[in-house]
């Protein structure tokens, strides 16, 4: 099977829709009193930190920051329920805060109906909220993201690859079309 790329995200892209995100969350929220950011692991936790970052920077007002681990909560992988604060590696009091899951790529939506799983196992938020760097389609299940850095329309023979400073030097998000049989 042969792949083709192509660049959607360049780093000044990515970091814009994180600005966006941002703001919105800001706007939406009317400030981020009793919010907290929880990033999935492994990507949405470095997307998670960068809009505190940018929080703080609007506001000069700092967010609290987690993350969580789904994997025992996935209902399509081999299956470490917990909810970690970053850096300092304690627990994060969720019992009624206002809870912006962040994740890098929203496609079918087990990966966050895994996540709520876990968050309503910990305790019960005031509210869930969802940020994604990049929204592709393909939904299996009625998840919808509140905030939206970028939608992607992709077909199943398409992978969204999504490359941050953190994990991969380098910030980019790129569209891999595969040509072949249907993923």
């Amino acid at each position: 099977m042969s792949e083709h790329m192509h660049v959607l995200l360049d780093e000044m892209a990515v970091r814009r829709a994180l600005t966006r995100i941002a703001h919105e969350i800001l706007e939406k929220n009317k400030g981020v009193g009793n919010c907290i950011l929880i990033g999935i692991r492994t990507r949405g936790i470095y997307l998670a930190q960068r809009v505190a970052e940018r929080i703080k920077e609007i506001e000069g007002v700092p967010v609290p920051v987690g993350e969580i681990d789904i994997t025992s909560y996935r209902d399509d992988r081999v299956k470490v329920k917990s909810v970690d604060n970053v850096p300092g590696g304690g627990k994060l009091d969720i019992q009624n805060k206002k809870v912006i899951l962040v994740d890098d790529v929203l496609f079918t939506g087990r990966t966050v109906r895994a996540a709520l799983d876990a968050l309503i196992d910990l305790g019960r938020p005031e509210m869930i909220q969802l940020a994604v760097l990049v929204d592709r389609g393909h939904r299996e299940l009625p998840i919808r993201p509140d905030y939206v850095g970028k939608n992607v329309p992709t077909s199943k023979l398409e992978k969204i690859g999504v490359h941050l400073t953190e994990v991969d030097d380098a910030d980019q998000v790129v569209i891999i079309q595969q040509r072949g049989n249907e993923a």
